[in-house]
C-alpha cells in the first residue's frame, strides 16, 4: 500500500527520515535545507521517531556529532546546503576516510560571494572528490526514494552518500508524492549492523588514528575499491527497491534517446524542463533527447559512454562551474566518451548560477543550434551580453 502525499522537495526528504528513523540527527539550519530538519524535528517532537536530535552551533559541529555517532554503531542522517557544506569540508573528508556509513540530504545552493541563496551545483560538486557517494534527484519522489536507496547503499559499501536536490527548484516546491508502507520500507532498509563500532568492548578498534608515510597510502586506497563495489551494489540495491516502487534505478535515465540524432545530458530538476521541450520539438519531427545522470559518484563511465557513443550531437548542461577547468559534468562526459574514440560534437554550457531560471524556449534553442550546427563548443545558456 502507498499514500499520495502533497509535500515539498524537503518534505520528501524528511519523509524518507521518517520511515528510515535513525538513531542520531546532528542538525543546524541553512537556507534552503532548514525546511528538512524543521519537518523532522516534529516527527521527533512527536514521538513518531526514536530519533536523537542534536542541535549543534555549526555545520562543521553538525559533521562531528555525525562522525562520532556513526563510529559509536549509530545509523546517523543529517542535512545541508552551500556553505554550510563548505563549513563541513574538513569533517566530510573524515567521514568518508573512516567509512562512516553516512546520509546527507543536500538540497543545492550557491556558495558565496557574491552572496546568493538560490540554486546552483557549486556546493555538492565543490565536494565531489571528498569519497562520498552522489545522488541526483529530478523531483521530489526522486529525493524520497533516492533518500531510501542511499541508506541502504552506504551501510553496504560503509561509504557516506549525498542525496542532491535543487534549492527551491524542488525543495520548495509542491508535489505528490507517493509514499511507500512504512513496514514494506522498513524491512527494506532493515537493521543497522556496524561492523567497527567503537562500543564493542569485545572487539576493541580505533578510529581515525595518526597514519604517516608508513600506512596513510594503503588505508586511503581502500576507499577505491569500495567505490567500485557502490557502483554494482547501486543497480542492486535499487533492483530491491523497484520491488516496492514499481520503479527502476539505473545509473541514469535515458528520454527519446533510441532515434536521437542531438541529446542534452542534465542532472536534477532541470531533466524536467528538458523532456517538456523534447515533447515539443518531437511534435515538430526533430529527433531529440535527454541523458539524465542519477548517479556522479562513482561515475558510470562505461554505461554512459555506451549510451552516448552513437549521438551525433550532444550538449552537456552544468549548473557549476570549475575555474580553470572543465564544467565537472562536461569533464565527466569527455573522459567517457574518449573511451569509446567518440568522433560525434560535444558542448559544454554552463547554465543557472544563483538560480537563474533556465526555460523551455532555453532548452529549444540550444537543441536548434545543435541541429543548425550553431552552438559553440563551450558557452553558456541565459548569460546577459
Amino acid at each position: 500500500m502507498s499514500k499520495i502525499k502533497a509535500v515539498t522537495g524537503t518534505g520528501a526528504g524528511a519523509e524518507a527520515m521518517r520511515q528510515i528513523n535513525p538513531d542520531v540527527v546532528p542538525a543546524f539550519p541553512i537556507t534552503p535545507q532548514t525546511a528538512i530538519m524543521q519537518t523532522f524535528a516534529t516527527f521527533v517532537a512527536n514521538g513518531v521517531v526514536d530519533t536523537e536530535m542534536i542541535r549543534v552551533e555549526s555545520e562543521h559541529s553538525a559533521m562531528s556529532c555525525a562522525v562520532g555517532a556513526s563510529a559509536a554503531g549509530a545509523r546517523v542522517m543529517t542535512a545541508t546546503a552551500s556553505a554550510g557544506l563548505a563549513l563541513m569540508w574538513e569533517i566530510v573528508g573524515v567521514a568518508s576516510g573512516l567509512r562512516l556509513p553516512i546520509v546527507m540530504e543536500i538540497v543545492n545552493r550557491a556558495l558565496s560571494a557574491p552572496i546568493n541563496i538560490h540554486c546552483d551545483h557549486s556546493d555538492s560538486m565543490g565536494a565531489r572528490d571528498l569519497g562520498w557517494i552522489q545522488i541526483y534527484s529530478e523531483s521530489a519522489q526522486e529525493v524520497y526514494e533516492n533518500s531510501l536507496l542511499a541508506m541502504r547503499l552506504a551501510e553496504k559499501v560503509l561509504l557516506p552518500a549525498m542525496v542532491c536536490q535543487d534549492g527551491f527548484i524542488t525543495s520548495h516546491g509542491v508535489e505528490n508524492v507517493e509514499v511507500f508502507d512504512d513496514k514494506d520500507v522498513k524491512k527494506f532498509i532493515g537493521e543497522h549492523k556496524y561492523p567497527h563500532s567503537l562500543l564493542n568492548v569485545k572487539k576493541p578498534v580505533t578510529h581515525g588514528p595518526l597514519q604517516l608515510q608508513d600506512y596513510y597510502f594503503e588505508t586511503r586506497s581502500q576507499q577505491i575499491p569500495a567505490m567500485d563495489e557502490a557502483k554494482k551494489e547501486y543497480i542492486k540495491i535499487g533492483e530491491e527497491l523497484s520491488k516496492i516502487t514499481g520503479r527502476k534505478y539505473g545509473y541514469f535515465d535515458e528520454y527519446n534517446m533510441k532515434d536521437a540524432d542531438c541529446v542534452i545530458v542534465a542532472l536534477n530538476s532541470t531533466a524536467g524542463t528538458t523532456k517538456t521541450a523534447i515533447d515539443k520539438m518531437r511534435k515538430e519531427g526533430k529527433k531529440v533527447g535527454l541523458l539524465k545522470l542519477r548517479l556522479f559518484r562513482p561515475f558510470p563511465y562505461k554505461e554512459v559512454a555506451n549510451a552516448l557513443k552513437g549521438i551525433k550531437k550532444i550538449a552537456v548542461l552544468d549548473r557549476a562551474v570549475s575555474f580553470g577547468a572543465n564544467p565537472p559534468l562536461y569533464g565527466e562526459i569527455k573522459n567517457a566518451l574518449y573511451d569509446v574514440n567518440y568522433d560525434g560534437k560535444l558542448h559544454s554550457l554552463v547554465f543557472g548560477l544563483g538560480g537563474r531560471n533556465i526555460f523551455v524556449e532555453d532548452i529549444e534553442q540550444v537543441f536548434d543550434k545543435m541541429i543548425n550546427d550553431k552552438l559553440e563548443e563551450h558557452g553558456t545558456v541565459g548569460l546577459r551580453e
